[in-house]
C-alpha cells in the first residue's frame, strides 16, 4: 500500500532564498522572494536605482541643442525649484542604492545567514540596472564623445588624427569641449562599435545614449555569467564575487548611469580570463585580444595567460622549452591576429596610440604622480610659485618608467600557478590606476572585476565599500569635480567611512534607539537588583 500523498506546502521566505526564483518564475514567486530579508534590500535598491534615474533629469548631463525634455514638458526639472527636487531625488536614490548595497552585503557575509544564489544576485544587478538603462548620462559626458567619434568613422573621417570638430552636428556640441579637438583613445573594436550605434541613430543624442547603453550591456551579461564561474575555482562563494562588482553602486551608476566603454571592456576581460582558466586557452586569450581592442588598458592581462596555460601543462607533465616557445606563439599570434583583423576593419591604422596622450589633460589627485605633483607646488609656494603643469609633465614621466617596471615585475613575481597568475593581473591593474597619468573613477573597475574572484577579507571588504562610495561622491552628476573643495571631501570621507562601519556593525549610529526608544528593562533583572 503507498503511502498518503502529502499536499505540497506553500513556500517560505526561507526556502524562496535558497532556492532562487530563477527557475520557474512566477508573481507569488517574486512576492515570497520580496519578503525576505535580501529581498527587501533588492527593492530598495531598485527603489534608489528609480530615483537616480528621476533626479537624472534635472542633474544630469542633458544634451546640448536639445528640445526632447521640453516636448516631454519635462524642462522644469533642470532649472529653479525642479533642479531642487531632480538633486534630492537623485542624492536619496544614491543614498538608498548604497544603503542597500551595504546590508546586502552584511546579510551576505553573516556567519548564520542562509545561502543565496549568485542567480538572485544577478537578477537584483539586472533589476537595478534597468531604470538607469533610460537615464540622462550622468557624472561625463563621455557617451557624447563616442559618438561624436563613431560619426567619424561614419562619415569618412579619421577618430585617429581628426577631432570631432571638423563634423559639426548635434554630437559636437553635446559632448565636453575639451575634447572636441583631440582624437579616438579607444581600439578599433570600441570604434566599430561606434560607427554601428551611429549609422542605426544617426546624429540624434538622445537615440544615440539609448542604443550605445544596449550596445555596452552584454559586458554586464558576461560579468554575471564569468565572475560566479571565477569565483567558484578559485574557492570564493560566487554570490559574494557578484555583490562586489555587479549590485556596487559606483560600479552601476558609472558604467550604466555613465554610460563608459568599462563596462563593456569589464565583462569581455572577465570572461576571457574564465575561459583561460578553465583550460580553453584558445579561446581565452582570442576574448582578452578582444578586450584589448575595446579598451587597451585590458591587455594588460594577456601576458598572464602564458603563466595559465604553462600551469596547466605543468599538472599533467614537466614544462619542456619548447612548450614555453609553442604557448608564447600561441599567445602572441592571435592576440595580433584579431587585434590586427580589426584594425584592417576600421582602416586607420594605430592611430590610437596617439589618442592616448591627450589623457593628460585630465588632472585629479587620484593617481600618485598627480597627487606628488601637487605635494612638490605646495610645498615650494612658501618660496617660489611654481607652476603645476611642468611638475605634472616630470612626475607623470617618472612615473611612467616606475610603472613599466612594476609591470615587468608584478608578471614575473605571480607566475606560480593559475591563481597567481589571475592575482597578478589584479595587481598589474592596480598599478596601472595608480601610476598612470590620469585615472577617473569607472577605471577602478579594472582592477575589482578581477579581485572580486578571491576571497578578500573582512578589512578589504570594508575599504572597497569606502573607496566605492567616496568615488560616488567627489564628483558630480552633471560632471562636477568636488575634490578640491574640503569641506565636500571632509563630508565624502565622513559619509564613506560611515559606510564601511555600517558594513560590519548594524546601525553603527544608534538611531533605532532614537526612533523605538530603549528597550524595557528585563523584569526580573529588576527584580534581582531590588
Amino acid at each position: 500500500m503507498s503511502p498518503p500523498a502529502t499536499a505540497p506546502q506553500p513556500a517560505t521566505p526561507e526556502s524562496v532564498n535558497d532556492v532562487g526564483w530563477w527557475p520557474g518564475f512566477s508573481i507569488r514567486r517574486l512576492r515570497e522572494f520580496c519578503a525576505t530579508e535580501v529581498g527587501h534590500h533588492v527593492v530598495l535598491g531598485f527603489i534608489g536605482s528609480l530615483l537616480i534615474t528621476i533626479g537624472s533629469f534635472g542633474v544630469g548631463d542633458i544634451p546640448r541643442n536639445n528640445t526632447s525634455l521640453q516636448a516631454m514638458n519635462l524642462s522644469w526639472m533642470y532649472y529653479g525649484h525642479g533642479k531642487t527636487l531632480s538633486t534630492i531625488a537623485f542624492w536619496l536614490g544614491v543614498a538608498l542604492m548604497v544603503i542597500a548595497w551595504v546590508r546586502l552585503g552584511r546579510s551576505l557575509n553573516a556567519p548564520d545567514t542562509t545561502h543565496t544564489p549568485a542567480s538572485v544576485i544577478g537578477w537584483a544587478s539586472m533589476a537595478w540596472t534597468a531604470p538607469m538603462m533610460i537615464a540622462i548620462p550622468l557624472y561625463s559626458r563621455d557617451v557624447y564623445a563616442y559618438l561624436a567619434q563613431g560619426a567619424l568613422l561614419r562619415d569618412g573621417f579619421n577618430p585617429y588624427s581628426d577631432g570631432p570638430v571638423v563634423n559639426p552636428g548635434p554630437l559636437l556640441d553635446s559632448m565636453a569641449q575639451v575634447w572636441t579637438t583631440t582624437t579616438a583613445p579607444y581600439g578599433p573594436g570600441f570604434m566599430t562599435i561606434t560607427r554601428l550605434v551611429t549609422t542605426v541613430t544617426g546624429d540624434s543624442a538622445v537615440a544615440g545614449v539609448l542604443v550605445m547603453r544596449l550596445a555596452l550591456l552584454p559586458g554586464l551579461v558576461l560579468t554575471l555569467w564569468a565572475l560566479p564561474r571565477l569565483a567558484r575555482r578559485f574557492g570564493t562563494d560566487p554570490s559574494k564575487a557578484l555583490w562586489l562588482v555587479a549590485l556596487n553602486p559606483m560600479v552601476l551608476i558609472h558604467l550604466v548611469g555613465g554610460p563608459h566603454v568599462e563596462l563593456l571592456m569589464m565583462g569581455v576581460l572577465i570572461a576571457g580570463v574564465t575561459l583561460a582558466v578553465e583550460g580553453r586557452h584558445v579561446a581565452g586569450t582570442s576574448v582578452l585580444a578582444l578586450a584589448a581592442a575595446i579598451k587597451i588598458t585590458a591587455g594588460v592581462a594577456i601576458p598572464f595567460v602564458l603563466w595559465i596555460w604553462l600551469a596547466h601543462i605543468r599538472a599533467e607533465r614537466p614544462v619542456r622549452t619548447g612548450d614555453v616557445v609553442r604557448v608564447l606563439a600561441w599567445i602572441v599570434g592571435l592576440s595580433a591576429v584579431i587585434f590586427g583583423a580589426l584594425t584592417l576593419v576600421v582602416g586607420h591604422g594605430f592611430g590610437w596610440l596617439l589618442g592616448l596622450t591627450w589623457a593628460d589633460r585630465i588632472i585629479n589627485w587620484l593617481t600618485i604622480p598627480t597627487a606628488v605633483a601637487h605635494l612638490i607646488t605646495l610645498a615650494a609656494s612658501p618660496f617660489t610659485a611654481l607652476p603645476l603643469l611642468p611638475a605634472l609633465d616630470v612626475v607623470r614621466t617618472v612615473g611612467s618608467v616606475i610603472l613599466a617596471v612594476t609591470l615587468v615585475g608584478l608578471w614575473l613575481w605571480f607566475r606560480r600557478s593559475e591563481r597567481d597568475a589571475v592575482k597578478g593581473m589584479a595587481w598589474a591593474m592596480f598599478a596601472v590606476l595608480l601610476l598612470e597619468p590620469s585615472t577617473l573613477p569607472w577605471y577602478y573597475t579594472w582592477a575589482l572585476i578581477l579581485a572580486a574572484a578571491f576571497v578578500p577579507g573582512r578589512r578589504a571588504t570594508m575599504a572597497i565599500i569606502m573607496f566605492s562610495v567616496f568615488l560616488l561622491q567627489v564628483f558630480g552628476p552633471t560632471d562636477e569635480i568636488y575634490m578640491y573643495e574640503p569641506v565636500e571631501v571632509l563630508q565624502a570621507l565622513v559619509l564613506s567611512a560611515l559606510a564601511g562601519w555600517s558594513f560590519v556593525k548594524v546601525d553603527p549610529l544608534r538611531l533605532r534607539r532614537l526612533t523605538r526608544g530603549k528597550p524595557a528593562a528585563d523584569p526580573a533583572a529588576a527584580e534581582g537588583r531590588s
